[in-house]
């Protein structure tokens, strides 16, 4: 099975204003083209984003509206409790990893170190190392 992936809202909207280096451009163009994946928390700061240009949340809706969204359950919650009580890791960053971890999907993210911190953790079961893709600077 080919290996699936979730987009942090940071690097979403970097790669929706393509201002991701070009080897991370040409990943997401590639991995994008084939399934999008979102937490509902990434949606929801995708859409309260305040583009420079206005005519980019007309992408940014479509974006979100082409992207398989997954709600916070009861499974992403305790997951996410065990995170921040470990790491005090911003709440929204602990619910997209605990989703990440819980859908069994590739956490890609930009450059936020406390996602390595996160998915560093043993947590309720969960192997230590899920999988992140950290896009350079």
């Amino acid at each position: 099975m080919a290996e699936r992936f979730i987009i942090d809202s940071s690097a979403a909207i970097k790669y929706l204003n393509n201002s991701l280096p070009v080897r991370s451009l040409a990943f997401s163009d590639k991995e994008l083209d084939k399934e999008i994946n979102i937490s509902i928390i990434t949606k929801v700061e995708i859409l309260a984003w305040d583009p420079p240009d206005p005519s980019d949340l007309i992408i940014a809706r479509k974006f979100t509206d082409g992207a398989s969204i997954f709600p916070v359950d009861d499974n992403i919650g305790d997951i996410a409790v065990s995170i921040r009580k470990a790491t005090k890791v911003k709440l929204p960053d602990v619910l997209i990893a605990a989703t990440a971890i819980v859908r069994d999907l590739t956490l890609v993210a930009d450059n936020d170190k406390d996602f390595n911190k996160i998915l560093e953790l043993n947590i309720e079961g969960v192997s230590k190392g899920h999988p992140l893709i950290l896009f350079e600077n």
